[in-house]
């Protein structure tokens, strides 16, 4: 146990890795658009390009190597990680720093499609909940630490290194995965399917993600300008802010860690309902800022605790391999931030950034009902259906001809 724990550990913080590679430019736009001498938008391609690859290979990559044994993957995407961000380090083009961003986004889709069933397949049935839980927080501290460590290192030292320090933290994970992680876990064969699969409940919870991300992102993403021409906020408040949320998204996780093992269909509904609630009380915060304080980290706690129950769930209702549904919820995740942050931008010159809370929430209230109908979308329940029909019908024939 001791030894499934560790790895569970080097799991989460590789998931830590990826969050942060994939955001820091972010963090870093002046100084890399200075130093590479492109305009901010190409810094920004950076990332528009990053998630749009995740997006278009995240299925294909994890029905190719669906057979392939996790921990050798794994080890082979987390040695990709450390080359590429080694190369992004050292590259003085923008085309080769945009090539080796694309290869760590090829890594990363794949990596998010293997990650979860093989960190739950670490542990029997009745645990994985809480280390599927455990193995979002990694990803839920790179809000907090990674992204931002990354930008005060890059202002320090220049961004080269901050992409340096991120290959040397892969590097040590590589070993930990490689030392950590059993080739063939116990419990891989009962982890590898879903436990009670449901086609029809699947594509209710990945149609669920897409609205809940697109309706979170659609208001994040302008975060900044909703902040300080909505709410009023100083721009130096900003980054305090963020973490507030980024501290409310770990604890988020860790709500959902506590409790769903009892129940994670209602744990996911309790997160929209949040993420639904944050967003309406932050259309009508106007200048109380203190309201606009909890409405940003209840936002922030919602999305992660979202994220953190939906590992859990995809794991049940998979209807196939584990590995091709967790590529699915990668896909749903990725456009959901695609489309929000496309939405938004729409929206920004025609009504407004307080319009994008708005929609927010109404998009939130859209995935709300689609959660709430997915008993009566069950392919179960309808095979079930079907079934007693046609016994139905079998007996009254059978009747029928007794009667004759």
């Amino acid at each position: 146990m001791t030894k499934a724990i560790s790895a569970l550990i080097a799991l989460s913080f590789s998931t830590f890795v990826y969050v942060t590679v994939e955001s820091m430019p972010i963090g870093l736009m002046p100084l890399m658009s200075r130093d590479l001498d492109v305009s901010p938008s190409a810094v920004g391609m950076l990332v528009t390009a990053y998630g749009f690859v995740v997006v278009a290979t995240s299925v294909p990559l994890a029905a190719v190597t669906r057979r392939w044994p996790p921990k050798r993957v794994l080890v082979v995407l987390l040695a990709l990680l450390v080359v590429t961000t080694l190369v992004s380090a050292l590259a003085t083009a923008y085309w080769v720093l945009l090539g080796a961003r694309l290869l760590t986004a090829l890594s990363q889709a794949l990596f998010w499609s293997i990650v979860t069933p093989t960190a739950a397949a670490l542990f029997s049935e009745r645990l994985r909940g809480r280390a599927v839980s455990a193995l979002s927080g990694g990803s839920s501290l790179a809000a907090v630490l990674g992204v931002p460590i990354g930008a005060w290192l890059g202002q320090q030292a220049g961004w080269p290194i901050a992409f340096l320090a991120v290959s040397v933290l892969s590097l040590v994970l590589l070993v930990s995965v490689a030392l950590l992680l059993p080739l063939s876990p116990a419990s891989a064969s009962s982890a590898a399917r879903g436990t009670e699969p449901d086609a029809g409940r699947f594509w209710v919870i990945m149609g669920s993600t897409a609205l809940v991300v697109t309706g979170s992102f659609v208001a994040f993403t302008y975060i900044t300008e909703y902040l300080t021409d909505v709410n009023g906020f100083a721009p130096e408040t900003i980054g305090p802010l963020l973490f507030v949320r980024g501290i409310a998204g770990v604890i988020g996780v860790a709500i959902v860690g506590l409790v769903v093992d009892r129940g994670v269909w209602p744990t996911m509904v309790a997160m929209v309902v949040l993420q639904a609630v944050a967003l309406t009380l932050h259309y009508f915060s106007g200048d109380a800022t203190s309201v606009a304080v909890v409405a940003v980290a209840l936002g922030g706690l919602a999305l992660t605790g979202w994220a953190a129950a939906l590992g859990v769930r995809v794991l049940q209702v998979a209807p196939g391999a584990s590995v091709l549904a967790s590529a699915g919820t990668s896909t749903a995740f990725n456009l959901g931030i695609t489309a929000g942050a496309l939405l938004g931008g729409v929206l920004l010159p025609i009504v407004g950034v307080h319009s994008t809370a708005l929609l927010g929430a109404l998009l939130t209230l859209c995935a709300l009902a689609l959660l709430l109908a997915e008993p009566a979308l069950s392919s179960a329940r309808r095979s079930s259906r079907g079934r007693s029909s046609a016994r139905h019908g079998a007996a009254v024939k059978g009747l029928r001809e007794l009667a004759r």
